[in-house]
């Protein structure tokens, strides 16, 4: 066992339990954050390093994700690089976008430029809903809207279920309440295009430099900023993942389990049962859910698409199995069908001549005897 902070040449060629956190990827690097910073040449302290997998992690099929904790070996002081021996159990997971260990999510919207929308703001908590990670969610441009407009939006998502926090990066309203959510937390930073996601990251931390761009005026979106996961380094403590734009984010949602997204369903669901197990709440006999709500729409919206999609998952399994991928020289995919295995397959050696024992042990003697005759 090495003692970590003695460490100041090259000569001791691995250290044990260097733990990290991984902060960026890029095609097969890795960039870990260290826990305890080494000590390298000339007294300076290694905080970061430059680190490739194992193989034999490769081999196991195991990934590495941004917000992942690893065990580093054999560092390299002089060029301050590495190797990932071993990904540390995960405590959350999500595959998009790619993060792991995630704490909460921090979704960002605008409240105008571009205007709010209410149905892209619901698909976006339908889908933050479903992560299972605690989330907050966060209305940036109060500066744009009065006073009586930003209280009637409150209100509105208060019936949804939600209590906003309204900011300004222009202004500051709400940054220090803002900050202190954050400290100490892995928060994943994501909402559409063009709502100031890059321009909170440089007033957060004004050390990293973002991209901004403006917003579209003919069609009043913003033009995504962000090409990967990448997590920065709060000055309170705490790590922001920014993760790329995007203005649909997909419903990995069943049918059934769909209606448990919406707080304000989820309080109905608590009075009582529905009539019969598989309800879906579209006005089935005895359905505990009220039609009365403003997001009954979007539920039913949403509700149409992911019954879709199982259906294109089931019909994609059904044409799996009957069909087997096949690549011709140019290296193009193409399908065909599979043979039926009963009628194609060709009977093997030790059945042939289990075959023919059964039918000696089932022979007559006059029966055998007919076959010596033939045979002679």
């Amino acid at each position: 066992m090495h003692d970590l902070t003695s460490l100041n040449h090259p000569c001791a060629s691995s250290v044990s339990k260097i733990i990290g956190t991984v902060i960026a990827v890029q095609a097969n690097f890795y960039h870990v954050r260290l826990d305890q910073p080494l000590e390298g040449y000339n007294n300076a302290f290694i905080s970061h390093l430059l680190c490739t997998r194992r193989t034999r992690l490769k081999k196991i099929g195991q990934t590495v994700m941004v917000g992942d904790r690893v065990m580093v070996e054999e560092p390299d002081y002089q060029d301050a690089r590495g190797a990932i021996a071993q990904v540390l159990p995960r405590k959350t997971e999500l595959s998009r976008p790619p993060v792991a260990n995630a704490e909460q999510i921090l979704l960002i919207f605008a409240l105008d430029e571009p205007p709010l929308e209410p149905w892209q703001l619901s698909r976006f908590l339908v889908k933050a809903e479903s992560t299972t990670i605690p989330f907050l969610l966060c209305l940036n441009k109060a500066d744009l809207l009065t006073y009586t407009q930003q209280k009637t939006w409150q209100e509105r998502l208060e019936k949804w279920g939600y209590k906003p926090l309204f900011i300004s990066v222009r202004t500051s309203q709400g940054l220090i309440e803002l900050k202190n959510s954050l400290k100490g937390k892995i928060t994943i930073l994501a909402g559409p295009s063009g709502v100031g996601k890059s321009s909170l990251i440089n007033t957060l931390i004004p050390a990293v430099e973002q991209r901004v761009n403006s917003v579209s005026g003919k069609l009043q979106k913003g033009r995504h900023t962000t090409r990967h996961v990448e997590l920065f380094e709060l000055p309170e403590g705490g790590l922001l993942a920014d993760t790329p734009g995007f203005n649909k984010p997909t419903l990995d949602s069943s049918p059934a389990q769909l209606i448990h997204y919406f707080p304000e369903a989820r309080q109905q669901l608590e009075k009582g049962n529905c009539q019969f197990s598989n309800c879906l709440h579209r006005g089935e006999p005895n359905c505990v859910i009220d039609e009365n709500w403003e997001r009954y729409e979007h539920y039913l919206t949403f509700l149409e698409e992911a019954i879709a999609q199982q259906e294109a998952t089931q019909q994609m399994a059904d044409q799996e199995s009957t069909v087997k991928v096949k690549m011709n020289a140019s290296g193009q995919e193409y399908y065909e069908p599979k043979l039926e295995t009963k009628k194609y397959r060709r009977t093997s050696r030790r059945q042939k001549h289990q075959n023919l024992q059964d039918l000696y042990d089932n022979q007559s003697l006059e029966e055998l005897e007919e076959l010596e005759d033939d045979l002679y």
